[in-house]
Protein backbone atom coordinates (compact mmCIF):
# COMPACT_ATOMS: atom_id res chain seq x y z
CA UNK A 1 0.00 0.00 0.00
CA UNK A 2 1.20 3.44 -0.70
CA UNK A 3 0.68 6.12 1.06
CA UNK A 4 0.43 9.59 0.09
CA UNK A 5 3.17 12.09 2.39
CA UNK A 6 0.50 14.31 4.09
CA UNK A 7 -1.38 11.19 5.43
CA UNK A 8 1.10 9.14 6.79
CA UNK A 9 2.99 12.70 8.67
CA UNK A 10 -0.81 12.79 10.12
CA UNK A 11 -0.55 9.52 11.26
CA UNK A 12 3.18 9.44 12.31
CA UNK A 13 1.51 12.35 14.34
CA UNK A 14 -1.42 10.88 15.62
CA UNK A 15 0.51 7.85 17.04
CA UNK A 16 2.55 10.11 18.94
CA UNK A 17 -0.63 11.80 20.90
CA UNK A 18 -1.53 8.63 21.85
CA UNK A 19 1.49 8.56 23.89
CA UNK A 20 1.19 12.02 24.51
CA UNK A 21 -1.90 11.74 26.51
CA UNK A 22 -0.93 8.48 27.91
CA UNK A 23 1.93 10.11 29.80
CA UNK A 24 -0.36 13.25 30.61
CA UNK A 25 -2.35 11.06 32.05
CA UNK A 26 -0.44 8.94 34.31
CA UNK A 27 1.21 12.24 35.64
CA UNK A 28 -1.88 13.87 36.39
CA UNK A 29 -3.36 10.44 38.28
CA UNK A 30 -0.21 8.86 39.87
CA UNK A 31 0.11 9.08 43.79
CA UNK A 32 3.89 9.96 43.98
CA UNK A 33 5.70 12.88 43.57
CA UNK A 34 8.19 11.29 41.60
CA UNK A 35 5.73 10.11 38.99
CA UNK A 36 3.28 13.00 39.63
CA UNK A 37 5.98 15.78 39.69
CA UNK A 38 9.20 15.08 38.39
CA UNK A 39 7.67 12.36 35.00
CA UNK A 40 9.74 9.65 36.10
CA UNK A 41 7.87 7.61 33.34
CA UNK A 42 7.09 6.66 30.41
CA UNK A 43 4.36 5.19 27.85
CA UNK A 44 4.79 3.77 24.14
CA UNK A 45 3.03 1.41 21.45
CA UNK A 46 4.51 -1.82 20.64
CA UNK A 47 4.36 -4.16 17.50
CA UNK A 48 2.39 -7.38 17.88
CA UNK A 49 4.54 -9.39 16.57
CA UNK A 50 8.10 -8.79 17.82
CA UNK A 51 7.65 -6.00 20.28
CA UNK A 52 9.39 -3.02 17.96
CA UNK A 53 8.95 0.55 19.12
CA UNK A 54 6.04 2.29 17.31
CA UNK A 55 5.64 5.08 19.37
CA UNK A 56 6.85 6.47 22.37
CA UNK A 57 5.92 9.89 23.98
CA UNK A 58 7.72 13.40 23.94
CA UNK A 59 7.41 13.56 27.36
CA UNK A 60 9.02 10.05 28.32
CA UNK A 61 12.26 8.72 29.82
CA UNK A 62 14.51 8.35 26.84
CA UNK A 63 16.21 5.63 28.43
CA UNK A 64 12.93 3.45 28.34
CA UNK A 65 12.78 4.07 24.59
CA UNK A 66 15.05 0.35 24.37
CA UNK A 67 13.99 -0.92 27.68
CA UNK A 68 10.87 -0.74 26.95
CA UNK A 69 10.96 -2.39 23.18
CA UNK A 70 13.14 -4.99 24.96
CA UNK A 71 11.00 -6.28 27.71
CA UNK A 72 8.22 -6.28 25.34
CA UNK A 73 9.50 -8.31 23.03
CA UNK A 74 10.19 -10.76 26.13
CA UNK A 75 7.16 -11.10 27.04
CA UNK A 76 6.25 -12.07 23.72
CA UNK A 77 8.86 -14.72 23.55
CA UNK A 78 7.75 -16.05 27.16
CA UNK A 79 4.11 -16.03 26.55
CA UNK A 80 4.85 -18.30 23.34
CA UNK A 81 7.20 -20.73 25.31
CA UNK A 82 4.39 -20.89 27.58
CA UNK A 83 6.16 -19.12 30.52
CA UNK A 84 3.44 -16.48 30.76
CA UNK A 85 -0.19 -16.52 30.63
CA UNK A 86 -1.55 -15.81 27.18
CA UNK A 87 -2.73 -12.47 26.75
CA UNK A 88 -7.05 -11.58 27.06
CA UNK A 89 -8.69 -8.38 25.88
CA UNK A 90 -8.48 -6.03 29.32
CA UNK A 91 -5.40 -7.83 30.63
CA UNK A 92 -2.29 -5.78 31.48
CA UNK A 93 0.59 -7.69 32.44
CA UNK A 94 3.32 -6.06 35.22
CA UNK A 95 7.08 -7.11 35.55
CA UNK A 96 10.10 -5.15 36.49
CA UNK A 97 12.72 -7.90 36.36
CA UNK A 98 15.51 -5.87 35.28
CA UNK A 99 17.09 -9.27 33.85
CA UNK A 100 14.00 -9.48 31.39
CA UNK A 101 14.67 -6.06 29.54
CA UNK A 102 14.07 -4.00 32.52
CA UNK A 103 16.19 -1.26 34.79
CA UNK A 104 16.18 -1.59 38.34
CA UNK A 105 13.47 -2.69 40.02
CA UNK A 106 12.03 0.35 41.13
CA UNK A 107 10.68 1.02 37.21
CA UNK A 108 7.67 -1.08 36.83
CA UNK A 109 5.80 -2.01 34.08
CA UNK A 110 2.24 -2.69 32.43
CA UNK A 111 1.92 -4.00 29.47
CA UNK A 112 -1.76 -4.46 27.87
CA UNK A 113 -2.75 -6.16 24.88
CA UNK A 114 -4.77 -3.88 22.11
CA UNK A 115 -7.45 -6.06 19.99
CA UNK A 116 -9.05 -5.01 16.70
CA UNK A 117 -12.07 -7.09 16.03
CA UNK A 118 -10.33 -10.16 18.01
CA UNK A 119 -7.19 -9.55 16.39
CA UNK A 120 -4.08 -8.56 18.55
CA UNK A 121 -3.05 -5.33 16.55
CA UNK A 122 -0.31 -4.10 19.04
CA UNK A 123 0.97 -3.42 22.89
CA UNK A 124 0.34 -0.48 24.75
CA UNK A 125 3.00 -0.07 27.60
CA UNK A 126 4.37 2.31 30.47
CA UNK A 127 6.91 2.29 33.01
CA UNK A 128 6.63 4.14 36.07
CA UNK A 129 9.23 4.80 38.88
CA UNK A 130 7.85 3.60 41.88
CA UNK A 131 9.39 4.76 44.86
CA UNK A 132 9.70 1.61 46.90
CA UNK A 133 9.63 -1.99 46.38
CA UNK A 134 10.85 -3.32 49.35
CA UNK A 135 14.52 -4.25 49.93
CA UNK A 136 16.81 -3.56 52.44
CA UNK A 137 16.49 0.50 52.25
CA UNK A 138 13.72 3.07 51.92
CA UNK A 139 13.51 3.50 47.70
CA UNK A 140 15.71 0.79 47.00
CA UNK A 141 19.23 2.41 46.03
CA UNK A 142 20.94 -0.04 48.11
CA UNK A 143 24.85 1.48 47.52
CA UNK A 144 26.13 -1.96 49.19
CA UNK A 145 23.49 -4.25 47.84
CA UNK A 146 25.37 -7.51 46.57
CA UNK A 147 22.52 -9.60 45.00
CA UNK A 148 19.67 -8.42 43.70
CA UNK A 149 17.10 -9.62 46.31
CA UNK A 150 18.67 -7.05 48.39
CA UNK A 151 17.11 -4.23 45.86
CA UNK A 152 13.57 -4.87 46.24
CA UNK A 153 10.77 -7.21 44.88
CA UNK A 154 11.39 -9.15 41.55
CA UNK A 155 8.09 -9.52 39.75
CA UNK A 156 7.90 -11.95 36.25
CA UNK A 157 5.08 -10.61 33.61
CA UNK A 158 1.79 -11.76 35.49
CA UNK A 159 -1.06 -10.31 35.12
CA UNK A 160 -1.83 -8.30 37.53
CA UNK A 161 -5.23 -7.03 35.44
CA UNK A 162 -7.33 -10.05 33.92
CA UNK A 163 -10.08 -9.22 31.62
CA UNK A 164 -10.09 -5.09 33.02
CA UNK A 165 -10.10 -6.65 37.14
CA UNK A 166 -7.53 -5.99 39.38
CA UNK A 167 -6.36 -9.64 40.83
CA UNK A 168 -6.42 -9.29 44.64
CA UNK A 169 -4.45 -12.01 45.51
CA UNK A 170 -1.26 -10.82 43.30
CA UNK A 171 -1.79 -7.28 44.41
CA UNK A 172 -1.95 -7.93 48.04
CA UNK A 173 1.08 -10.31 47.23
CA UNK A 174 3.09 -6.77 45.87
CA UNK A 175 1.70 -4.43 48.76
CA UNK A 176 2.83 -7.20 51.47
CA UNK A 177 7.08 -6.89 50.32
CA UNK A 178 6.88 -2.94 49.81
CA UNK A 179 6.68 0.02 51.98
CA UNK A 180 4.05 2.68 52.19
CA UNK A 181 2.43 0.26 50.25
CA UNK A 182 -1.17 1.76 50.85
CA UNK A 183 -0.08 4.46 48.79
CA UNK A 184 0.73 2.45 45.93
CA UNK A 185 -2.98 2.15 44.93
CA UNK A 186 -2.60 5.61 43.44
CA UNK A 187 0.03 4.52 41.22
CA UNK A 188 -1.59 1.49 40.11
CA UNK A 189 -4.68 2.63 38.84
CA UNK A 190 -2.79 5.95 37.42
CA UNK A 191 -0.78 3.49 35.51
CA UNK A 192 -3.50 1.38 33.85
CA UNK A 193 -5.49 4.25 33.31
CA UNK A 194 -2.91 5.54 30.90
CA UNK A 195 -3.55 2.40 29.01
CA UNK A 196 -7.04 2.61 28.92
CA UNK A 197 -6.86 6.29 27.51
CA UNK A 198 -4.41 4.61 25.28
CA UNK A 199 -6.51 2.21 23.71
CA UNK A 200 -9.82 4.44 23.32
CA UNK A 201 -6.99 7.11 21.77
CA UNK A 202 -6.26 4.08 19.34
CA UNK A 203 -9.24 3.13 18.55
CA UNK A 204 -10.46 6.46 17.16
CA UNK A 205 -7.15 6.61 15.26
CA UNK A 206 -8.53 3.46 13.61
CA UNK A 207 -11.18 4.29 13.14
CA UNK A 208 -10.78 7.26 11.16
CA UNK A 209 -8.30 5.99 8.87
CA UNK A 210 -8.55 2.09 8.89
CA UNK A 211 -6.26 -0.65 10.47
CA UNK A 212 -4.43 -1.57 6.90
CA UNK A 213 -3.68 1.71 6.49
CA UNK A 214 -2.09 2.36 9.93
CA UNK A 215 -0.64 -1.26 9.55
CA UNK A 216 0.92 0.22 6.53
CA UNK A 217 2.26 3.61 7.98
CA UNK A 218 3.18 2.19 10.69
CA UNK A 219 5.59 -0.14 8.71
CA UNK A 220 6.57 2.69 6.51
CA UNK A 221 7.67 4.88 9.40
CA UNK A 222 9.95 2.16 10.99
CA UNK A 223 11.49 1.71 7.06
CA UNK A 224 12.38 5.77 6.92
CA UNK A 225 13.74 5.83 10.38
CA UNK A 226 16.04 3.25 9.35
CA UNK A 227 16.87 4.92 6.32
CA UNK A 228 17.48 8.61 7.72
CA UNK A 229 20.04 7.28 10.82
CA UNK A 230 21.34 5.48 7.98
CA UNK A 231 22.05 9.05 5.88
CA UNK A 232 23.35 10.38 9.17
CA UNK A 233 25.78 7.48 9.93
CA UNK A 234 27.05 8.33 6.27
CA UNK A 235 28.24 11.74 7.47
CA UNK A 236 30.74 10.22 10.18
CA UNK A 237 34.25 9.70 8.12
CA UNK A 238 35.31 6.37 8.44
CA UNK A 239 37.50 4.50 10.61
CA UNK A 240 37.92 4.01 14.21
CA UNK A 241 36.85 6.47 17.09
CA UNK A 242 37.67 5.67 21.19
CA UNK A 243 36.88 6.69 24.35
CA UNK A 244 36.93 5.92 28.30
CA UNK A 245 34.57 6.31 30.50
CA UNK A 246 34.46 6.04 34.23
CA UNK A 247 32.02 4.93 37.08
CA UNK A 248 33.49 6.28 40.47
CA UNK A 249 33.18 2.98 42.50
CA UNK A 250 30.56 0.37 42.28
CA UNK A 251 29.47 1.04 46.15
CA UNK A 252 31.35 -2.15 47.59
CA UNK A 253 34.71 -1.99 46.27
CA UNK A 254 36.30 1.58 46.13
CA UNK A 255 37.62 1.44 42.92
CA UNK A 256 36.50 3.00 39.97
CA UNK A 257 34.81 0.88 37.11
CA UNK A 258 35.81 1.52 33.06
CA UNK A 259 33.71 1.50 30.43
CA UNK A 260 35.96 1.26 27.36
CA UNK A 261 34.74 1.91 24.07
CA UNK A 262 35.27 1.58 20.36
CA UNK A 263 32.78 3.02 17.49
CA UNK A 264 33.41 2.27 13.97
CA UNK A 265 31.62 2.91 10.88
CA UNK A 266 30.90 0.07 8.68
CA UNK A 267 28.90 0.56 5.75
CA UNK A 268 25.85 1.89 6.65
CA UNK A 269 26.02 1.05 10.09
CA UNK A 270 27.73 1.94 13.44
CA UNK A 271 29.17 -0.47 15.32
CA UNK A 272 29.33 -0.09 19.05
CA UNK A 273 32.40 -2.36 20.50
CA UNK A 274 33.02 -2.10 24.79
CA UNK A 275 35.02 -4.94 24.41
CA UNK A 276 37.89 -4.12 27.77
CA UNK A 277 35.27 -3.04 30.17
CA UNK A 278 35.27 -3.58 33.27
CA UNK A 279 33.91 -7.15 34.76
CA UNK A 280 30.85 -7.61 36.47
CA UNK A 281 31.26 -5.54 39.84
CA UNK A 282 29.62 -6.93 43.62
CA UNK A 283 27.93 -3.57 44.20
CA UNK A 284 24.66 -2.10 42.53
CA UNK A 285 26.48 -0.43 39.65
CA UNK A 286 26.14 -3.52 37.20
CA UNK A 287 24.00 -2.64 33.88
CA UNK A 288 21.97 -5.04 32.26
CA UNK A 289 21.69 -5.94 28.62
CA UNK A 290 18.41 -3.97 27.76
CA UNK A 291 19.88 -0.42 29.67
CA UNK A 292 23.09 -0.60 28.37
CA UNK A 293 21.64 -0.89 24.12
CA UNK A 294 18.74 1.83 25.48
CA UNK A 295 21.65 3.92 26.70
CA UNK A 296 22.94 3.61 23.00
CA UNK A 297 20.16 4.67 21.79
CA UNK A 298 19.34 7.32 23.59
CA UNK A 299 22.81 9.28 23.19
CA UNK A 300 22.53 8.82 19.38
CA UNK A 301 18.69 10.21 19.49
CA UNK A 302 20.58 13.19 21.72
CA UNK A 303 23.29 13.13 18.65
CA UNK A 304 20.47 13.27 15.60
CA UNK A 305 17.45 14.24 16.86
CA UNK A 306 15.69 14.75 13.89
CA UNK A 307 15.10 10.61 13.75
CA UNK A 308 11.55 9.90 14.75
CA UNK A 309 11.63 7.66 17.60
CA UNK A 310 10.84 4.01 15.99
CA UNK A 311 12.54 0.71 16.33
CA UNK A 312 13.86 1.32 12.93
CA UNK A 313 16.44 3.93 13.81
CA UNK A 314 18.26 1.47 16.18
CA UNK A 315 18.82 -0.97 13.31
CA UNK A 316 21.29 0.21 11.95
CA UNK A 317 23.33 0.61 15.45
CA UNK A 318 24.99 -2.72 16.60
CA UNK A 319 26.28 -3.18 20.13
CA UNK A 320 29.04 -5.75 20.48
CA UNK A 321 31.40 -6.83 23.47
CA UNK A 322 29.53 -6.43 26.64
CA UNK A 323 29.25 -9.96 27.45
CA UNK A 324 31.13 -10.98 30.29
CA UNK A 325 31.15 -7.31 31.48
CA UNK A 326 29.43 -5.25 34.18
CA UNK A 327 27.43 -4.05 30.96
CA UNK A 328 25.67 -7.15 30.77
CA UNK A 329 24.50 -8.10 34.38
CA UNK A 330 22.97 -11.54 35.02
CA UNK A 331 20.87 -12.61 37.88
CA UNK A 332 21.93 -12.39 41.01
CA UNK A 333 23.79 -9.54 39.88
CA UNK A 334 22.79 -5.94 41.34
CA UNK A 335 21.45 -3.53 39.17
CA UNK A 336 20.08 -0.41 41.21
CA UNK A 337 22.13 2.12 39.77
CA UNK A 338 22.13 1.06 36.07
CA UNK A 339 19.30 3.17 35.55
CA UNK A 340 20.24 6.63 36.50
CA UNK A 341 23.60 6.17 36.65
CA UNK A 342 25.93 3.73 34.37
CA UNK A 343 23.60 4.45 31.43
CA UNK A 344 24.52 7.94 31.78
CA UNK A 345 28.33 6.74 31.83
CA UNK A 346 27.57 4.80 28.78
CA UNK A 347 26.03 7.78 26.69
CA UNK A 348 29.05 9.80 27.79
CA UNK A 349 31.64 7.48 26.42
CA UNK A 350 29.33 7.65 23.26
CA UNK A 351 29.35 11.28 23.10
CA UNK A 352 33.17 11.30 23.72
CA UNK A 353 33.49 8.98 20.89
CA UNK A 354 32.69 10.46 18.47
CA UNK A 355 32.58 14.66 19.33
CA UNK A 356 35.78 15.13 17.43
CA UNK A 357 33.64 12.99 14.49
CA UNK A 358 30.88 15.18 14.87
CA UNK A 359 31.63 18.46 16.33
CA UNK A 360 28.88 20.50 14.85
CA UNK A 361 26.32 17.82 16.84
CA UNK A 362 28.26 16.14 20.08
CA UNK A 363 28.59 18.31 23.08
CA UNK A 364 30.95 17.68 26.09
CA UNK A 365 29.82 15.45 29.17
CA UNK A 366 26.67 16.69 30.75
CA UNK A 367 26.35 16.11 34.41
CA UNK A 368 25.64 12.41 34.23
CA UNK A 369 23.86 11.53 37.41
CA UNK A 370 20.39 11.33 38.12
CA UNK A 371 21.76 12.64 42.29
CA UNK A 372 19.50 9.57 43.87
CA UNK A 373 19.01 9.86 47.00
CA UNK A 374 15.85 8.34 48.87
CA UNK A 375 15.08 9.35 52.87
CA UNK A 376 13.01 6.57 54.81
CA UNK A 377 11.44 6.70 57.89
CA UNK A 378 8.56 7.76 60.69
CA UNK A 379 6.84 10.86 60.76
CA UNK A 380 5.33 11.12 64.28
CA UNK A 381 3.24 14.24 63.50
CA UNK A 382 0.94 11.86 60.97
CA UNK A 383 2.08 8.96 62.54
CA UNK A 384 2.89 7.21 59.23
CA UNK A 385 6.14 5.83 57.71
CA UNK A 386 7.57 7.73 54.85
CA UNK A 387 10.16 7.24 51.64
CA UNK A 388 10.99 10.45 49.56
CA UNK A 389 12.94 10.66 46.65
CA UNK A 390 14.40 13.65 45.45
CA UNK A 391 16.23 13.38 41.91
CA UNK A 392 18.31 16.52 40.79
CA UNK A 393 20.10 17.92 37.37
CA UNK A 394 23.30 19.04 36.90
CA UNK A 395 24.98 21.10 34.03
CA UNK A 396 25.33 20.45 30.88
CA UNK A 397 28.76 20.36 28.28
CA UNK A 398 29.57 23.14 26.51
CA UNK A 399 28.82 22.79 22.34
CA UNK A 400 29.74 24.65 19.04
CA UNK A 401 27.04 26.42 19.86
CA UNK A 402 27.47 28.16 23.25
CA UNK A 403 27.72 27.17 26.63
CA UNK A 404 25.95 24.96 28.54
CA UNK A 405 22.42 24.68 30.20
CA UNK A 406 22.86 24.60 33.91
CA UNK A 407 20.68 22.75 35.90
CA UNK A 408 19.13 20.45 33.45
CA UNK A 409 17.93 17.20 33.50
CA UNK A 410 19.80 14.08 33.36
CA UNK A 411 20.88 12.11 30.16
CA UNK A 412 18.69 9.54 29.96
CA UNK A 413 15.43 11.78 30.75
CA UNK A 414 13.43 14.20 31.01
CA UNK A 415 12.41 14.42 34.92
CA UNK A 416 12.55 17.49 36.71
CA UNK A 417 12.74 17.37 40.69
CA UNK A 418 9.66 18.25 42.10
CA UNK A 419 9.07 21.11 43.50
CA UNK A 420 10.42 22.09 47.04
CA UNK A 421 6.87 22.82 48.16
CA UNK A 422 5.26 19.75 47.19
CA UNK A 423 7.97 17.65 49.36
CA UNK A 424 8.22 19.38 52.24
CA UNK A 425 4.36 19.09 52.13
CA UNK A 426 4.70 15.48 52.09
CA UNK A 427 7.49 14.93 54.05
CA UNK A 428 9.12 15.55 57.17
CA UNK A 429 11.67 18.17 56.00
CA UNK A 430 12.82 21.45 54.86
CA UNK A 431 14.68 22.82 52.60
CA UNK A 432 17.19 25.94 53.42
CA UNK A 433 19.43 26.18 50.04
CA UNK A 434 17.39 25.36 46.77
CA UNK A 435 20.13 27.46 44.28
CA UNK A 436 22.70 26.81 41.28
CA UNK A 437 26.05 25.98 41.80
CA UNK A 438 28.06 28.61 40.44
CA UNK A 439 31.30 28.24 38.71
CA UNK A 440 31.12 24.43 38.48
CA UNK A 441 30.90 23.99 34.38
CA UNK A 442 34.58 22.96 32.84
CA UNK A 443 36.12 26.07 31.59
CA UNK A 444 36.28 26.34 28.01
CA UNK A 445 35.22 28.57 24.63
CA UNK A 446 32.00 27.36 25.73
CA UNK A 447 31.95 26.58 29.17
CA UNK A 448 29.97 23.79 30.74
CA UNK A 449 26.39 24.80 32.46
CA UNK A 450 26.00 25.02 36.30
CA UNK A 451 25.13 22.03 38.41
CA UNK A 452 22.52 22.28 41.64
CA UNK A 453 23.47 22.80 45.21
CA UNK A 454 20.51 22.12 47.72
CA UNK A 455 20.05 21.10 51.66
CA UNK A 456 17.88 19.86 53.57
CA UNK A 457 16.95 18.94 57.08
CA UNK A 458 15.31 16.68 58.62
CA UNK A 459 12.28 17.97 60.70
CA UNK A 460 10.98 15.44 63.00
CA UNK A 461 11.37 11.53 63.84
CA UNK A 462 14.01 9.34 62.70
CA UNK A 463 14.93 8.47 59.13
CA UNK A 464 17.86 6.99 56.98
CA UNK A 465 19.17 8.45 53.94
CA UNK A 466 20.99 6.69 50.95
CA UNK A 467 22.79 7.82 47.98
CA UNK A 468 23.43 6.32 44.75
CA UNK A 469 24.84 8.44 42.72
CA UNK A 470 27.89 9.15 40.54
CA UNK A 471 30.54 11.62 39.28
CA UNK A 472 31.94 11.96 42.95
CA UNK A 473 35.73 11.03 41.73
CA UNK A 474 35.73 12.28 38.12
CA UNK A 475 34.17 15.09 36.53
CA UNK A 476 32.39 15.43 33.50
CA UNK A 477 34.78 15.09 30.62
CA UNK A 478 35.40 18.46 28.73
CA UNK A 479 35.86 18.54 24.95
CA UNK A 480 38.36 19.66 22.21
CA UNK A 481 40.53 21.27 24.90
CA UNK A 482 37.27 22.30 27.53
CA UNK A 483 37.91 21.45 31.16
CA UNK A 484 36.38 18.78 33.43
CA UNK A 485 33.31 19.86 35.20
CA UNK A 486 32.99 19.79 39.12
CA UNK A 487 32.56 16.61 40.66
CA UNK A 488 29.45 15.66 43.00
CA UNK A 489 29.84 16.28 46.20
CA UNK A 490 27.83 15.02 48.87
CA UNK A 491 27.96 16.08 52.73
CA UNK A 492 26.12 15.14 55.70
CA UNK A 493 25.79 17.17 58.73
CA UNK A 494 24.78 14.52 61.99
CA UNK A 495 24.77 16.45 65.25
CA UNK A 496 26.84 20.16 63.46
CA UNK A 497 29.68 17.16 62.50
CA UNK A 498 30.11 16.96 58.63
CA UNK A 499 30.00 13.33 57.27
CA UNK A 500 31.40 12.55 53.70
CA UNK A 501 30.44 8.97 52.42
CA UNK A 502 33.54 6.85 51.97
CA UNK A 503 32.10 6.36 48.23
CA UNK A 504 31.84 9.71 47.57
CA UNK A 505 28.68 10.16 46.49
CA UNK A 506 27.04 6.36 47.46
CA UNK A 507 26.35 5.14 50.98
CA UNK A 508 23.10 3.43 53.09
CA UNK A 509 21.41 3.79 55.47
CA UNK A 510 22.92 6.82 57.09
CA UNK A 511 20.86 7.76 60.48
CA UNK A 512 19.21 11.23 60.52
CA UNK A 513 17.52 12.82 63.13
CA UNK A 514 15.61 16.10 63.69
CA UNK A 515 18.43 19.15 62.83
CA UNK A 516 20.61 17.09 60.95
CA UNK A 517 20.96 17.97 57.47
CA UNK A 518 22.29 16.82 54.10
CA UNK A 519 24.14 18.47 51.24
CA UNK A 520 24.53 18.26 47.67
CA UNK A 521 25.72 19.61 45.07
CA UNK A 522 25.86 18.30 41.80
CA UNK A 523 28.61 18.49 38.92
CA UNK A 524 28.82 20.99 36.18
CA UNK A 525 29.10 19.94 32.52
CA UNK A 526 32.16 19.57 30.58
CA UNK A 527 33.96 22.54 28.66
CA UNK A 528 34.08 22.95 24.98
CA UNK A 529 37.22 23.96 23.38
CA UNK A 530 40.21 25.55 24.53
CA UNK A 531 38.97 28.05 27.31
CA UNK A 532 41.64 30.63 26.30
CA UNK A 533 39.56 31.17 23.19
CA UNK A 534 36.61 32.22 24.96
CA UNK A 535 35.26 35.61 24.32
CA UNK A 536 36.71 37.91 26.99
CA UNK A 537 33.33 39.58 27.26
CA UNK A 538 31.57 36.86 28.25
CA UNK A 539 33.77 36.00 30.96
CA UNK A 540 33.75 39.70 32.08
CA UNK A 541 29.75 38.72 32.47
CA UNK A 542 30.23 35.70 34.41
CA UNK A 543 32.33 37.59 36.76
CA UNK A 544 29.77 40.29 37.06
CA UNK A 545 26.96 37.88 37.75
CA UNK A 546 28.95 36.53 40.51
CA UNK A 547 29.67 32.68 38.80
CA UNK A 548 33.14 33.42 38.92
CA UNK A 549 35.71 35.71 40.74
CA UNK A 550 38.37 38.10 38.56
CA UNK A 551 40.73 35.69 39.77
CA UNK A 552 39.14 32.53 38.39
CA UNK A 553 38.72 34.22 35.38
CA UNK A 554 42.27 35.11 34.98
CA UNK A 555 43.67 31.40 35.87
CA UNK A 556 40.73 29.59 34.20
CA UNK A 557 40.22 31.70 30.73
CA UNK A 558 43.13 33.81 30.88
CA UNK A 559 41.44 37.23 31.01
CA UNK A 560 42.46 40.10 33.18
CA UNK A 561 39.43 42.00 33.76
CA UNK A 562 39.70 46.01 35.60
CA UNK A 563 38.44 46.91 38.85
CA UNK A 564 34.69 48.88 38.53
CA UNK A 565 31.51 47.94 38.45
CA UNK A 566 31.07 47.07 34.51
CA UNK A 567 34.10 44.35 35.02
CA UNK A 568 35.83 46.37 31.83
CA UNK A 569 39.11 43.92 30.28
CA UNK A 570 42.40 44.48 29.94
CA UNK A 571 43.02 43.90 26.60
CA UNK A 572 46.52 44.34 26.65
CA UNK A 573 47.22 41.93 29.75
CA UNK A 574 44.47 39.42 28.58
CA UNK A 575 46.88 39.27 25.07
CA UNK A 576 49.59 39.03 27.11
CA UNK A 577 48.58 36.22 29.78
CA UNK A 578 46.98 34.51 26.51
CA UNK A 579 50.21 34.59 24.26
CA UNK A 580 51.80 33.15 26.91
CA UNK A 581 49.88 30.46 28.48
CA UNK A 582 48.24 29.39 24.95
CA UNK A 583 51.68 28.23 23.41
Amino acid sequence: MTLDPITLSVIQAGLQQVCDEMDLAFSRAAFSPVIAEANDRSDGIYDAVDGALIAQGVGGLPVFVGTMQYSTRTLISMIKEGRAGAPEPGDIYIVNDPYLGGTHLMDVRFARPYYRDGALFCWLSNTGHWPDTGGAVPGGFSASATSVEQEGLRLPPVKLFKRGVMDAEIYAIICSNIRVADQRIGDVTAQAAALDLGAARLDALLDRYGDDVVAAAIAELRSRAAAQMRSFIDGIAPGTHRATAYVDSDGVVNEPLEIQLTVTREGEDLLFDFTGSSAPCRGPMNSVRATTLSSVYLAMRHIFPEVPISAGAFEPLRVTGIEGTFLDARYPRPVSGCAAEVSQRIAEAVFAALVAALPERVTAAPAGTSGNFALGGHDPEKGRDFVMYQLSGGGYGGSVMGDGLSNGCSTIGISKAPPVEVMEQAFPVLYHRYALREGSGGAGKHRGGFGLEYEVELRRGAAQASFVMDHGRFGPQGALGGSDGAVNEVTVWQAGAPHVPVHLSKEQDIPLAPGDRVCVRTPGGGGYGNPFARDPSAVSEDVRLGRYTRAEGEALFGVVLQDGPACAVDVEATRVLRSGRSG
